[in-house]
């Protein structure tokens, strides 16, 4: 007897797994299931949940963004310089929005007026943009943010332990997922994805879309500035250091493969929770954050070696039917 299909999808084994980690968290501490937890690990995933939209079509498109992290600090820097400077909260933070902007606009430009591979390139402006912000910001940090803009990142709705900044990443979840995936944009990422020069035979602006995904992270990028800085309470030069890794992490345990053409977002939601609540329940047991980051770089090479291995298997397959064909 066959299998239900629904059962050998990818999103099912990480339902499963955010189960798992779910029990083992609350074996772990008599802390895990409480309403506070819930929400400070709830609310320290969203900055990494943000970046992992529009991650996910970058990807699916068969490209990658190092440089998110630095777009961060980048966006950070600026925002607390427009305070130093006496401007409004609102104005620094459409400040920030503007330079994440114009930063994933610059990677994309580079790639596609170049053609350069974007792992390069914004290895390349991982650097630049991280570099700016601290010529601009040095050592010094700004915490002169009223309470209204803190509860952006920490504060909850009314009595409830639900996060504020949720309601940003599901708005912005909501947008991405009809884009994606019902579309005639979302499928030309995946065609895109799947064969570039077929796509442009098409009919498809392949240049377009991929500065357009590009543009995408780098705006995104500044609404997670805005939301972590206000998280922390405190805008640095050094913010989201690493945060690219974590980015990443969460988009190919997802099931978005990594060499494009497929994945869904229905999937990275599921990651998210699962790499939230696995961090949390580290810190509940005293894991240091260094020994936390091991642990997410294990998980992310770990996935790789199941992609690969999966469509090797997969290209094995075919050969065999295609011999066995007389093909």
């Amino acid at each position: 007897m066959k299998a239900p299909s629904w059962l050998l999808r990818w999103e099912t084994f990480l339902l499963v797994t955010l189960i798992a980690v779910l029990v083992l968290g609350g074996g772990a501490s008599k802390y895990f299931f409480t309403a506070s937890n819930f929400s400070i690990a709830l609310a320290g995933m969203v900055p990494v949940a943000l970046i992992a939209l529009p991650m996910t079509l970058v990807i699916i498109t068969g490209e990658i963004d190092i440089s998110v992290g630095s777009i961060v600090g980048l966006c950070a820097s600026v925002m607390a310089v427009c305070l130093e400077h006496q401007w409004p909260v609102e104005l620094a933070m459409i400040a920030g929005l503007v330079v994440g902007t114009l930063a994933g606009l610059f990677n994309g430009a580079i790639i596609v007026g170049f053609g350069l591979p974007s792992l390069v390139v914004t290895i390349g402006t991982l650097a630049l943009y991280r570099g700016i912000a601290q010529i601009i910001l040095k050592e010094r940090g700004v915490n002169s943010f009223p309470d209204w803009y803190q509860n952006i990142g920490f504060g909850t709705i009314g009595d409830t332990p639900i996060p504020w900044s949720i309601l940003i990443f599901l708005a912005l979840f909501a947008g991405f997922g009809f884009f994606l995936h019902f579309t005639r944009g979302g499928r030309s990422i995946y065609a895109i994805g799947n064969n570039k020069e077929a796509s442009r035979y098409s009919g498809i602006f392949v240049e377009r879309a991929m500065v357009s995904v590009f543009v995408a992270s780098g705006t995104v990028s500044a609404i997670a500035a805005i939301v972590l800085t206000a998280y922390l309470a405190s805008a640095r030069s050094d913010t989201a250091i690493g945060l690219e890794l974590q980015v990443i992490t969460a988009v190919v345990l997802g099931g978005v493969n990594i060499f494009g053409g497929s994945g869904s977002l229905v999937g990275v939601l599921l990651a998210l929770l699962v790499l939230a609540f696995v961090k949390n329940a580290l810190g509940l047991i005293g894991m240091t954050p260094e020994q936390q980051d091991i642990v997410t770089g294990a998980v992310l090479v770990g996935t790789l070696i199941v992609f690969g291995a999966s469509r090797g298997l997969g290209q094995l397959g075919s050969l065999i039917v295609r011999q066995r064909d007389g093909r």
